[in-house]
């Protein structure tokens, strides 16, 4: 395929729209009335979330997690904390959330910094999953090499001899992150590419609204 032949797709936005006037004052609210929405409307993976973050030396790196709760500290996503993820994050403490609905044609940016949630909290999530996903993340040492899938399959078969009683303990090196936001961005697609942008920037305390060009 030819790239020119990706420029030719288009198609227009016209299911809603969005102002100054019509949003929550508190972003988390604006946030919590999207998401909302979404999960009404039942669309496949509404808690997905791409989580970017950036490594010493200023290289960016982007993957997709899922959110698994929000209040007005943050919002919380949980992962191994020997990840790349986790790397970047330990060097430089900000990152980005983008939330993209294409059913709804919305999409959220959120930028803020990270900080991990209690080994309580981790604790609690932790013994909420599945004991499948316990024995994978205590077999798998994210983003390091592994020589082989039977190589992990076979270690995923030991922990579940292991632990056949169903008490698997969560690893040390798994936990979750709060993204305490600075800045949302609320899109609502619109007619013709003049997409609605609605910003809260927080700013001594309070948040400011402002409405971005598209």
């Amino acid at each position: 395929m030819d790239r020119n032949d990706l420029a030719e797709l288009r198609r227009n936005y016209s299911l809603s729209e969005l102002s100054k006037g019509s949003v929550a004052l508190d972003p988390f609210e604006q946030f919590s009335r999207w998401m909302d929405d979404a999960l009404r409307s039942e669309l496949l993976d509404a808690t997905a979330m791409n989580l970017a973050t950036s490594s010493p030396d200023g290289r960016v790196s982007s993957r997709v997690v899922l959110l698994k709760g929000f209040d007005q500290a943050g919002f919380v996503f949980y992962t191994n904390y020997e990840s790349r993820k986790s790397w970047d994050l330990a060097a430089n403490p900000n990152a980005a959330l983008h939330f993209f609905w294409a059913q709804l044609e919305r999409q959220i940016n959120i930028i803020g910094r990270v900080v991990r949630v209690s080994a309580e909290e981790s604790d609690e999530y932790f013994a909420s999953r599945p004991f499948e996903s316990r024995i994978s993340a205590l077999a798998s040492h994210q983003s390091q090499k592994v020589e082989s899938r039977k190589a992990l399959e076979d270690r995923v078969a030991e922990l579940t001899k292991k632990f056949a009683d169903g008490n698997v303990p969560r690893p040390q090196n798994w936990g979750g992150y709060c993204v305490s936001p600075e800045r949302f961005e609320f899109w609502q697609g619109r007619e013709s590419r003049l997409h609605d942008r609605i910003c809260y920037e927080l700013a001594s305390g309070d948040w400011t609204i402002s409405r971005l060009s598209p």
